[in-house]
Order: structure tokens, then sequence, then C-alpha cells
């Protein structure tokens, strides 16, 4: 009996009852949703008072940067903030959103040697291979970062190892390769799946991974730059937890370095009732009041914002009006920095 040939389904935007997402079932877990280590220090958390979690900062006087690093140790650190053991660096800067090429130089500059420091923890013996992976979907303004940092990054693989070798392509120069995996949704592959493949087929020595992050603060978006060794889960900031790129997983070190895009909802809300706090304390009608929501720590507050606003509204994530300027102009200053590590700081292509 011949087969009837299979037709793909018309897009029509309706999704029957029976292959939409099965309702939410138990007490929500309110965790507060944030990439960055620095976060999770702050506030009760203070890693000053942690086992297991080391913390340092300063700040680069001529730009105004303030580096902090974040080191978890142990486990029980780990436990603590929520986060892989590794060291974590955070690049601060209020004027991170200035479209000012001179001071992104700086920023580049400052990216640079943070990435050589962990990258010299590595000792390689020789200048290494490495595969830059821009995760994100580049139909998304808040998620395209990976992918617009791939653009701009000098690739010379090809050049390497082709059979017409370019002569101002030094032997003793760092070998760059990269992929945008896309989402999921686009190739029907985790992103896992193809760097392992990519890892097995390529042999890097390398790892670098580039991706948009959620932020629990407002203030940090487009504002701070994220470095860490223990390399990436992509979104789990927004609770939608993909397979890890990691050591563990792939083989290799893997680098990654992102830039909050999004926050929660929930998170403006908390910052804003933080602001009314402060104003209900300043008057005698509204002083008991203040108190009563100043007894409950941020963590309480957040997740009694989350557990009003998700059943009603889901959970939202909001972005910047002006995203677009940032991410590209970001995406300049990260593969600037990547490029500077590798191949020092010049005006034309690395040679």
């Amino acid at each position: 009996m011949e087969e009837t040939p299979l037709i793909p389904p018309v897009k029509t935007g309706y999704i029957p009852e029976d292959q939409q997402s099965p309702p939410q079932t138990g007490a929500p877990a309110f965790d507060v949703r944030t990439d960055l280590a620095v976060e999770e220090t702050n506030g009760p958390k203070r890693a000053s008072s942690m086992s297991g979690v080391s913390i340092s900062e300063h700040t680069e006087k001529g730009a105004q940067i303030r580096v902090t690093r974040v080191v978890i140790e142990n486990e029980i650190g780990a436990v603590a903030l929520h986060k892989p053991m590794g060291t974590y660096i955070t690049l601060e800067a209020r004027r991170m959103n200035e479209n000012n090429g001179s001071y992104h130089r700086e920023i580049s500059r400052c990216l640079a040697r943070q990435l050589c420091s962990l990258i010299d923890t590595l000792n390689f013996q020789k200048p290494p291979t490495v595969l830059a992976v821009g995760l994100g979907n580049d139909d998304v303004t808040p998620d395209a970062l990976g992918p617009m940092v791939l653009d701009n990054l000098f690739i010379n693989r090809h050049l390497r190892t082709g059979r017409f070798k370019l002569p101002d392509i030094r032997d003793n120069s760092a070998c760059i390769c990269g992929i945008v995996p896309g989402v999921m949704a686009q190739t029907g592959m985790e992103t896992a799946e193809i760097v392992r493949a990519l890892v097995y087929q390529i042999k890097p020595d390398l790892i670098i991974a580039i991706d948009a992050l959620a932020a629990r603060s407002v203030t940090r978006l487009g504002t701070t730059i994220q470095i860490s060794d223990t390399g990436i889960q992509p979104g789990s900031g927004v609770g939608n937890h993909r397979h890890a790129l990691t050591r563990q997983s792939l083989g290799i070190p893997v680098i990654a370095v992102g830039v909050p895009t999004v926050v929660g909802a929930a998170a403006i809300v908390t910052d804003t009732l933080d602001t009314l706090i402060d104003v209900l304390k300043r008057e005698t009608d509204t002083e008991d009041f203040a108190s009563v929501l100043s007894a409950m720590s941020t963590d309480e507050r957040y997740a009694l914002i989350r557990e009003l606003l998700e059943p009603r509204f889901g959970p939202m994530f909001v972005t910047p009006k002006d995203v677009d300027e940032t991410v590209k102009r970001l995406s300049y200053t990260i593969s600037e920095g990547i490029n500077i590590a590798f191949f020092g700081e010049q005006e034309n292509n690395p040679g």
C-alpha cells in the first residue's frame, strides 16, 4: 500500500489545545533570575560573609571601570551563590551605554586584560586554536549579541590551514574559527550537540562563548560585561534551560562572555518598591506601612511580587527601547576586546 507523503502543516499562529504547553503545577520556585555572579553577592548573600567565596574589586582609574572578581572556591560557595565553582569577572561602567568610541576602546582594552588573565591560567604551550561560539537568535534583538560579535571577530583559521597561506599571518598567533549555531527552534538541535560535533572535528584548545544575559537590576542592562571560566548554560537567566557548554561536557576549557540585555518585570517592580519604601519612611503617616515592607528581605519582596504578577501576566522580561543600538555598540566592544587579547592592539588586521 502506497504511503501518503507527509505534508508540512500551514503556519497560522493557532496552536491546537493538544499541542499547547501543559499548565504549571505545584508551588512555583521563586528564585531570583540572574546570570550575574556579582548580583548573587549583594545584600544578605554578601560574599565576604560566605565560606568558599572570595571577592575583590578595583577601579580602572583612567576609564572609571569597576572590575569585580568573584571566585567560588568550593561546593559550599557554589551552593551559596547558585553558580558553578570558578572565576567570575565583572566589568561595570555607567558610561558603557554612551556612543563614545574612545571610551569603548578603553573598555575593550580592559576586557582583553581580563580575558588574558583567565587564558594565562590554562598554560597553553603554543598559541591556541580557539572556537568562538556566538550564542543566541539574531532575529531577536536582545538575544543577538553573540551572532553580532562573531560578525566582527578576526577569523583566521582558514588562512592558517588553507592551501594558499597568506604571508602576513604569523605562525605564532592564535588560530580563531567561529560558529553561530542558532537556537533549537531554528535548527532542531541542541547548541551543545552542534558544538560537541565541532570540537570532535576541529579539536580546538579553547572555546569562547558569547551570549546575552539576564540581570536582576535594570541599572546593569548594557552597562555590565561578565567573563567567567565556568562555561555557560544558554537561556538559564530567563528560565529556558538548555544543555550546558562547560569543560565537563565538552572536554576543553570554556570561557563565557556576556552582557545583560533583559531584566524580569518582577525585578523592576522590586526596585521600584525599594524606592517607594524610602519615600514612605519620610512621612509620619506612612512610617508603619514602610516598616512592614522593610521588615521583609529583598528576596522575600521579590518572591511576593512574582507570586502576584506571574499567575496573571506570566514571566515577563523587559528590555530597553534602544537595545538595538546597545547590542550593536557592545558587539563591537567585545569583539575588539577578544581581538586584542589574541592578536594585540593594532590599527589594521592582525598580522
